[in-house]
């Protein structure tokens, strides 16, 4: 399997598939490319693109390198982009859509990006709910209660406890429980769960911002807060999709994007 080495050194594993302009794809919490939307979504894409899918670091096959920064991640991603050829569209679900947001703003080689309902959710919500759930979370993975960290997050995304706790009797979680300290990764690349306008301002390039109508409004108007804020970008709703987007339902919307 490829690998491309990150500027701290973090080994990057990646794979690429078909022929065209380069894509690259990042994935959201607790996903790697054997565990997540981005090899069915490259499957429809290759005919089109040279589509790229890696492990972030912590997860799948990448190696990590602590401590972590979101800075680190993002030349993770500019590594990618320049094993691709120095230039590439890049789609990102979820965090990974804040992450390609932050990659997108720090001059990375992004000749456009889709953005598929990334989960700044403090635009919407009220009280303290982010701040106490990156305290928890942190002290969760610090005391090594990886199974409690993972299902804090399960059940603050609205899975319910009642199938969380069936879950975890289940000889899958142990993969879950593997990538548990990514998820203080993606906590911190969310920015304290509000869009990051100061960066958003600095991104030039065409720009898509996704969500699902099926879905919670929350994230809707999270994605929406996100599109406003940046300086040349549409906001889009696909009939009928959630959090967990069918790649039937966004190959047609993002070859268009990117074809243009």
């Amino acid at each position: 399997m490829p690998v491309v080495t990150s500027a701290d050194g973090t080994e990057i594993v990646y794979e690429r598939a078909g022929e065209g302009p380069a894509l690259v794809l990042v994935d959201g919490a607790m996903c790697h490319r054997a565990a997540g939307p981005m090899r069915p979504l490259a499957a429809l894409l290759r005919d089109r693109f040279t589509v790229h899918a890696y492990d972030r670091r912590g997860r799948g096959e990448s190696s990590d390198t602590p401590p972590y920064a979101v800075a680190r991640e993002v030349e993770d991603l500019q590594a990618v982009i320049a094993r691709a050829g120095g230039r590439a569209f890049v789609y990102g679900i979820s965090s990974g859509a804040a992450l390609a947001l932050a990659a997108a703003a720090a001059g990375s080689g992004i000749a456009r990006l889709a953005l598929y309902e990334p989960p700044f959710m403090a635009e919407v919500e009220t009280g303290p709910h982010s701040k106490e759930y990156t305290e928890r979370l942190r002290e969760l993975l610090v005391a090594g209660r990886r199974g409690d960290a993972v299902a804090l997050f399960m059940t603050r995304v609205g899975v319910p406890a009642a199938v969380v706790a069936g879950m975890r009797e289940q000889s899958s979680w142990a993969a879950f429980e593997a990538i548990a300290p990514t998820l203080a990764y993606d906590d911190a690349v969310l920015t304290g769960g509000v869009v990051p306008r100061d960066l958003a301002r600095a991104i030039a390039v065409p720009s898509l911002v996704l969500a699902g109508d099926a879905g919670p409004a929350p994230l809707r108007q999270a994605a929406r807060a996100t599109a406003e804020a940046l300086p040349n970008a549409e906001y889009r709703t696909l009939p009928g999709q959630t959090h967990d987007v069918a790649p039937e339902a966004l190959t047609p919307v993002l070859t268009a994007f990117f074809g243009e």
